[in-house]
């Protein structure tokens, strides 16, 4: 049954500066009856001398994880720069919105926080589909926005207000197909995507050209649509053409129900898979069925260097857990448009653009971010692998 849609103007949370003296809990997904449409953190909403940002994420729906990760790894950052003083004098708040999961919501979000809201800089989505439509309402309003996440090469396609702080999928493609190949010794490899995602299409068509151009062979290529849980048939066909591993470059709420349903129809080769299965629900959806997979990420928690363990216990004592690479990269991308905001000449949105474009060499917790002329992330990848569990760290590839 399709879930009712939250209103935008159901409510808002104002959360005073003194509140982030508490240390907040995870919040669990919360219903639709009694998600707010908004919230605000690390300022009073409405004081001349706040400067107010905007967040969209998924709050709610079935990828909530992200919303939720993205949505605490801002709210550290904001918290931590307020407590250096700001930006030029003046304390940071964040407003944040639901958009459930889906584009029109997103776009929704993005509107409201642009015309109504009057942000400065717009952060989110992780998902590429709702990053996309975003985009086109930061561009034609001249409001940057940096998507901690989407991978998706489109989104930042979009104009030279639209930045990211993660790599892309050509190069995320690049980096399974080579590992499958070189480390895995993989010949023959199927494909099962989602084909309404324009993460997971993007992701294929990559993967799929360099794993060809590596000497190895696309077995063959299966799609489902996001909302789908029987994979049964695909999977049936897939376990016929024998091969050697199952690229699956979905998300980890389809990925969990997949690799237990081929696990059952007798298919046992590896998973590999992208950056949108990092969650800890996907131990949970996948239990057993996942172990021994492999997928593509942009940090590793088992990262001794002083920065990335740094965030990490920060991370644990403000939420109690270990903060994911969706977390980690918002709280990057927040720090980055704090660090352009302090440099820009002024608070204008072109000031803030250019700013923001000509940033070199920022210490991310999820890696070094320098932006290309198209305002990517030129960084490395990190492969994990799922053994007793939890992700274990394998390789680094590089650009």
């Amino acid at each position: 049954m399709r879930r009712p849609v939250v209103p935008l103007l159901l409510a808002a949370i104002t959360v005073l500066a003194a509140a982030c003296e508490k240390k907040a809990q995870p919040a669990p997904a919360p219903t639709p009856a009694t998600t707010p449409a908004a919230a605000t953190t690390g300022g009073a909403p409405g004081e001349s001398d706040t400067l107010l940002l905007g967040q969209v994420g998924s709050l709610t729906g079935s990828e909530a994880t992200f919303g939720i990760s993205g949505r605490n790894g801002i709210a550290l950052a904001i918290k931590e720069a307020n407590a250096q003083g700001g930006v030029k004098g003046r304390k940071l708040a964040v407003r944040v919105y639901d958009s459930q999961g889906r584009p029109e919501e997103a776009a929704q979000a993005a509107t409201r926080l642009i015309s109504q809201d009057q942000v400065l800089v717009l952060l989110g989505e992780a998902a590429s589909s709702n990053s996309l439509a975003m985009a086109d309402k930061a561009q034609a309003a001249g409001v940057p926005m940096i998507t901690p996440s989407s991978t998706n090469p489109a989104v930042t396609k979009k104009g030279d207000y639209i930045f990211r702080v993660c790599f892309i999928d050509p190069f995320q493609g690049y980096v399974m197909a080579k590992f499958a190949r070189d480390r895995l010794k993989m010949n023959r490899v199927a494909v099962l995507q989602d084909n309404k995602s324009a993460y997971s299409v993007g992701l294929t068509d990559v993967f799929s050209r360099k794993f060809s151009e590596m000497g190895g062979a696309i077995a063959g290529n299966e799609s489902y649509s996001k909302g789908d849980t029987d994979f049964r048939a695909q999977l049936t066909s897939i376990k016929k053409m024998k091969p050697d591993g199952l690229f699956v470059p979905g998300y980890y709420t389809d990925v969990g129900i997949i690799a237990r349903q081929a696990r059952e129809l007798g298919l046992t080769v590896p998973l590999l898979g992208g950056d949108g299965w990092e969650s800890d629900k996907l131990f949970e959806l996948g239990g057993e069925a996942i172990e021994g997979s492999y997928y593509s990420n942009h940090y590793s928690v088992d990262n001794p260097d002083a920065r990335v363990q740094g965030f990490i216990t920060k991370y644990k004592a403000a939420y109690g857990g270990v903060p994911d690479s969706v977390a980690a990269l918002a709280y990057d991308a927040a720090w980055l448009a704090i660090d352009a905001m302090k440099r820009a000449p002024d608070l204008s949105g072109a000031s803030i653009r250019d700013a923001i474009a000509s940033t070199k060499n920022f210490p991310g917790v999820a890696g070094t971010i320098n932006l290309d002329q198209n305002r990517d992330a030129v960084k490395q990848a990190v492969i994990l692998k799922v053994e007793g569990g939890k992700t274990k760290f394998v390789t680094t590839i590089e650009p």
